[in-house]
Formats: C-alpha cells, sequence, structure tokens
C-alpha cells in the first residue's frame, strides 16, 4: 500500500471546497476532482458551520481546551521537578541546566524557572562558542608546528588569526586539552670530548645581533640516535636572521662532516667575512683552515670552556633537540638527512622567532630587504 503523501491547505482552499458543496456539488465528487479525503472535507464542513474558522485552536471543545491545558501544566510541573535543584545553584550551573535541557524544554520557559534572563543564557552560549573557536585554533596551531610552540609562540599566532588570548588563558586550555610543549622534556647532555688549545682569539666577543645577512655566521653540532648507534647533524646559523643556511648529517663527528656542511650553502662563500664556533678539534684543524683561506673567511673561537660565547648555536641546537630529534625515531642516515632537510624548510620559511619579532628567518630577511629598498 502507498502511504499518501501529507498535504497542506490554506485557509482559502479549504473555505472554496466547503462553498462548492453549499452550491450543490457531492462530496464524492469534491473528493475525487481534489484528491482529498473524506475525513478532511467532513471536518472543513464541520468547523465553517460550528465556528466559521479552520484553526484547530477555535474548534476545540471545551474538554478539549481543558486536556491541553492540563497537558500543559504537567509539561510546567516536570520541567520544574527536573530543574528544581538547580533553581538555586550559582549562575555556572543554571547556564548549564539549560544547555543540557534545550532539547526537552524551551529555553524562554527554563530561564523563567532558573529566575535568569534569556539574553544572559544566549551571551554564554555566545562565549562557549568563542571558547570552542578558541580552543580549536590553540590546537591547530600547536599541531601545525611539531607541538613546539608555547603560550608565548601561540598568542602570536591567534593574534595573526584576529583571537586576543591572554597566555594564562592559553595555558589552561592547553593543560585541559593534554598539549605539552616539547621543551618540558628534559634535555641529556653527553660528555664533551677535550677542547684543543689553539690561540685563535674569541673575535665575535658575543655580537650576536648582526645587520647584514651571511656576514657572521656560527657553527655547531650535536648527536642524533639512529637506530643504536650516534650519528651527527653540523649546522651553520646566520646571525643576521638566525637562518639555518647550511646543514651536513653523518656518522663521524670530523672535519668532514664540517666541509660538506660548507658546501651546502647556497651562494658565494667570499660573503661570510666571519666564521665562529667553539673549540672542537672538527672546527680548528687543516681541511677547515684551508676552507677559510680559500674564501678569505675569518675565524673567532669561543674562550676554553665557555659555552655563552657560541649562544645562538647553542640554543638553535636546543630548539633542533626539542621540536625534532626527540620527537622521531630514524631507521637510517638517509631517513635521518631526509626529516632534518624539511624541519629545516620548515624552520626558516614558517617558524616564528622570539628574538626576530616573531617572524621567521626568511620573513625577516624580506622585511629587512624591503625597508633597505
Amino acid at each position: 500500500m502507498i502511504k499518501r503523501e501529507r498535504r497542506t491547505f490554506t485557509a482559502e482552499f479549504k473555505k472554496q471546497m466547503v462553498q462548492l458543496y453549499q452550491n450543490g456539488k457531492t462530496k464524492r465528487a469534491i473528493i475525487d476532482e481534489y484528491d482529498l479525503t473524506p475525513s478532511s472535507l467532513d471536518r472543513w464542513i464541520h468547523q465553517d458551520e460550528t465556528s466559521g474558522s479552520f484553526k484547530e485552536k477555535d474548534n476545540r471543545t471545551a474538554e478539549q481546551q481543558e486536556l491541553l491545558e492540563l497537558r500543559k501544566e504537567l509539561k510546567q510541573l516536570r520541567m520544574e521537578n527536573d530543574i528544581f535543584k538547580a533553581s538555586r545553584a550559582d549562575h555556572g550551573t543554571k547556564v548549564n541546566v539549560i544547555k543540557r535541557n534545550k532539547d526537552k524544554y524551551s529555553v524562554s520557559a527554563m530561564c523563567s524557572v532558573l529566575q535568569i534572563s534569556r539574553s544572559t543564557h544566549y551571551y554564554e552560549a555566545k562565549e562557549h562558542q568563542r571558547e570552542d573557536d578558541v580552543t580549536c585554533a590553540i590546537i591547530e596551531v600547536f599541531e601545525q608546528n611539531r607541538s613546539a610552540y608555547g603560550t608565548r609562540k601561540i598568542k602570536v599566532e591567534l593574534h595573526k588569526r584576529g583571537f586576543t588570548v591572554s597566555r594564562r588563558r592559553i595555558g589552561r586550555i592547553m593543560k585541559e586539552q593534554g598539549l605539552v610543549s616539547s621543551y618540558t622534556v628534559s634535555q641529556f647532555k653527553p660528555q664533551k670530548a677535550p677542547c684543543n688549545e689553539s690561540a685563535q682569539a674569541n673575535e665575535l666577543k658575543r655580537e650576536f645581533q648582526q645587520t647584514e645577512a651571511k656576514k657572521v655566521v656560527v657553527s655547531d653540532l650535536t648527536y642524533v640516535r639512529v637506530k643504536n648507534k650516534w650519528h651527527y647533524v653540523c649546522i651553520f646559523v646566520d646571525l643576521f636572521n638566525r637562518e639555518i643556511i647550511g646543514f651536513s648529517t653523518g656518522p663521524n663527528k670530523d672535519a668532514n662532516l664540517v666541509a660538506r656542511a660548507f658546501s651546502s650553502i647556497q651562494g658565494d662563500l667570499r660573503d661570510i667575512r666571519l666564521f665562529h664556533t667553539d673549540r672542537g678539534s672538527e672546527f680548528k684543524n687543516q681541511l677547515i683552515d684551508e676552507t677559510l683561506a680559500a674564501f678569505q673567511i675569518g675565524r673567532s673561537l669561543s674562550m676554553k670552556g665557555c659555552p655563552y660565547d657560541n649562544a645562538v648555536a647553542e640554543a638553535t641546537f636546543k630548539i633542533i633537540k626539542t621540536e625534532f630529534v626527540q620527537q622521531m625515531n630514524f631507521d637510517s642516515l638517509e631517513h635521518l638527512t631526509l626529516e632534518f632537510s624539511d624541519y629545516v624548510n620548515w624552520f626558516n620559511k614558517l617558524r616564528i622567532h622570539g628574538t626576530l619579532g616573531y617572524l621567521s628567518p626568511i620573513e625577516y630577511k624580506r622585511a629587512s630587504l624591503k625597508k633597505v629598498v
């Protein structure tokens, strides 16, 4: 049996059907011609004769009206009983009660019982939606940036998206969502090899703020575990914009690792005026001396046992350890090289730096070039 589709009729249409009947047309003819049900036509004729209106409320009997009122009162009593315990609760609890029961009762009725204004409820709902939007944005920024950003940098990124949020609020939401920056992981420091006794002075003298690109470069190495064996990464950092302009990876901590990092630098190496490192033997040896001499690059070495003289390189490797090394497991040297190359691309082009006014190294360089022009 095919189910008849429910139809709706205007009051004017119903009146016309009644007039057809009153003018002598049979019910059977009206039903067949207009595809009506007998009960519908009979009801319209009855409504027209008794009240002259086709509205249900105008055609209820006294008993029907009383029953409707009783049902309405019963629903009101059930609602009041359901939320009675919350009627003396604090403001936040009342708002939550309304939120949980919106599918059962009207907001107006619940606001009346709980004695709070509807505007208050809708304001709270709007604020809750905004809180959800902020939470989603924080999660997105955190995940897009390798779980590395803390409250300070997330605040900057949120500001770019039009959100004004305090670091305390960001911290609270991160805690609620279980977002823990990789910087909370404790750092492991292996024993360092004895430094060389070169008489080379510290020409840099901790002047880490440079005004020209690729004029002063600092370098350092760090260790990375590949399966069950130590491998090493060497980086060259431009002090002008903290950009990693060269790097190399390898199984040995030696001069060849440094030389390969030199070779990865794009552009004319003669543009570099000063090359600063610590006193590791991999930096002060014949191979590196010949490289520096060939490209007329000045040398600078940290004081013996003083890591602060090469603070930028040390800080950069702390970032790399936290954001990259501790977040991954490497199957081979090729795997390490590929993943680190991808990280360096993100580090230079996208990762914002507090010392650069929360710009990425590439953004900072471009902004500086525009000022010069």
